[in-house]
């Protein structure tokens, strides 16, 4: 499932379809399996369960009535809000999550304090030229400015959390049995805290650093969105030197960049070849030497771990992240040079709108080069979620990268991942033993804590700190999106949302939950030296379902 349907401040309408049809089977199939996998995880849930079933009713009953003339839009908003309402029996306070990201009481919240913001079915301005606002969509739905309704203080129609923590003892009686599982193999460490104080409720070797594998790009979309902020576009363009008329396509580093007829929200190739062939042919150009510009990354384009169909050569130009098919996510066949071959593709979108080019070669665009047209992406945020819900190599090598370019560094990996440390630093995060060799997690020689990647969720739910929220709306929804979709089939689905990480003889999880009480955990647990991944990515899911299931005090 792409990204999209979570974005937490925008939706590009076209997305909202896509959503629809995918999400409905999928609400179906955990509809089914949900409620009695929840009433085994705490008898307690029951009288929630049947309080939201009951609530969800009348809004199914609102959907139908709507028939098949209804607003896809509302389908899905309305659909998915019923389904994972059923799915979250365990959630008091603070309510499931919807397809935008958004937990249903942190809207309910919003609306109780009259507060505006959060899901956009347009856009709040056209500053992207993608808003269908004025064409009559509607308004932003509410949002509160917190991920807990006990974040945000202020008191509203919704309940808050208890002021009652969960206590160690609590949670070492659920958990210490389950991390002593042999699965989890000769090393592993845990972590638990609770995001509204930022308060560690459990550690076992937390602050010792392991292989995170994958869980490393929750620490590169902080690194990311702090540095550049979550509105920041990346941008593509055609520039033309007014010496030679040598026609230059400079990589801006979007790893999203696609060169697909449908283009789905994201920067499109065809559409920056369409607008530069309409001015060069203002200036009388049907002939053009073509060359492309990469230099916004340096180094090597290899990972360290060599050619790898889990990711295509790190290039500041790249149209469908080199991939050979028509797959958006996942390991694939990559073309060996995407920046030429994405300016090859270029060039057949000019030849088709009457501009003939040169065979492409590389090349610098100078400062006096005019630029004739620009695709940008959507806003870092919408990225940052598309790599964390599909744990995406490629755009997390490229925003490490964007972080080096924005904090000064070289934009090559050890640039990048010194970025990365550089600006978790600021953020005051414990980085005792933390090592970033790259920003996806591939490279076995990086090292995370349990401690630190806690602290990042738990920073990305400070109220002081929206910026970061996309790091908790972009985690994968426990059997609903992403690298999760196909887990928690007997468990907590709808209710856990975790970044996954598996290598060879590595599984890790780290993420969010809401316990029995309503309070909204963040944990993480990494593991080395496992033989078996699927027992241990069991015993894992357990342990979460576990944080789901009690008050643990």
């Amino acid at each position: 499932m792409v990204v999209p349907e979570l974005r937490p401040w925008r939706a590009a309408r076209p997305h909202v379809a896509r959503v629809a049809d995918a999400v409905r089977p999928r609400l179906a199939r955990v509809a089914g399996i949900v409620r009695p996998a929840l009433a085994r995880v705490s008898a307690a849930a029951e009288p929630q369960v049947a309080r939201l079933a009951q609530a969800a009713g009348p809004q199914l009953a609102r959907i139908t009535k709507a028939g098949p003339n209804a607003r896809s839009w509302q389908y899905t908003a309305g659909a998915t809000t019923a389904g994972l309402a059923l799915a979250a029996g365990v959630v008091t306070a603070a309510g499931p999550w919807d397809s935008t990201g958004q937990r249903t009481a942190e809207r309910d919240r919003a609306i109780a304090l009259e507060r505006t913001g959060g899901t956009d079915h347009g856009r709040k301005d056209d500053s992207s030229r993608t808003s269908d606002t004025a064409a009559g969509a509607p308004r932003p739905a509410p949002s509160a400015a917190s991920v807990l309704t006990g974040l945000g203080g202020a008191t509203g129609a919704v309940k808050s959390a208890p002021d009652a923590l969960p206590t160690g003892t609590g949670l070492a009686a659920v958990l210490d049995r389950l991390l002593a599982d042999p699965a989890l193999g000769a090393r592993h460490t845990a972590a638990v805290v609770d995001v509204a104080t930022g308060k560690r409720l459990f550690g076992a070797g937390a602050d010792q650093a392991l292989t995170p594998a994958s869980t490393t790009k929750i620490a590169t979309a902080v690194a990311a969105l702090s540095s550049m902020g979550a509105d920041h576009l990346l941008t593509t363009r055609a520039a033309l030197e007014p010496d030679t008329g040598e026609l230059v396509l400079v990589g801006g580093g979007d790893p999203t960049l696609t060169a697909r007829k449908d283009a789905e929200g994201w920067a499109s190739l065809r559409t920056l070849a369409a607008s530069t062939a309409q001015a060069l042919k203002k200036r009388g150009v049907t002939d053009v030497t073509l060359s492309y510009d990469t230099t916004l990354f340096a180094g090597p384009e290899i990972h360290p771990i060599g050619v790898n169909p889990n990711l295509a050569p790190v290039t500041a130009l790249t149209a469908d992240e080199g991939r050979t098919d028509d797959s958006t996510s996942g390991p694939v066949t990559r073309v060996a040079d995407p920046a030429a071959d994405a300016t090859r593709k270029f060039a057949a979108f000019l030849k088709a709108d009457g501009i003939s080019t040169t065979a492409p070669g590389p090349s610098k665009a100078t400062t006096r080069a005019q630029t004739l047209a620009t695709v940008s992406s959507p806003p870092l945020s919408t990225l940052v979620e598309r790599m964390l819900t599909n744990s995406d190599n490629d755009i997390a090598e490229a925003l490490a990268r964007q972080t080096a370019v924005a904090t000064g560094l070289p934009a090559d990996f050890a640039g990048a991942g010194k970025a990365l440390e550089t600006q978790l630093k600021k953020l005051g995060v414990p980085l005792t033993g933390a090592a970033f060799k790259d920003g996806s997690g591939l490279n076995r020689a990086d090292r995370l804590t349990a401690d630190l990647l806690t602290a990042l969720l738990a920073k990305a739910g400070d109220p002081d700190r929206p910026d970061l929220r996309p790091v908790l709306t972009g985690l994968p929804v426990a059997g609903f999106t992403g690298t999760l979709s196909t887990r928690y089939a007997d468990g907590a689905a709808g209710v856990v949302r975790a970044k996954t990480g598996t290598l060879t003889g590595v599984n890790t999880l780290a993420g969010t939950v809401v316990d029995q009480d309503g309070r909204l955990l963040a944990f993480a647990l990494l593991t080395s030296d496992t033989t078996d991944p699927a027992a241990a990515q069991t015993v894992l899911d357990r342990a979460a379902t576990a944080l789901a299931g009690c008050g643990c005090r």
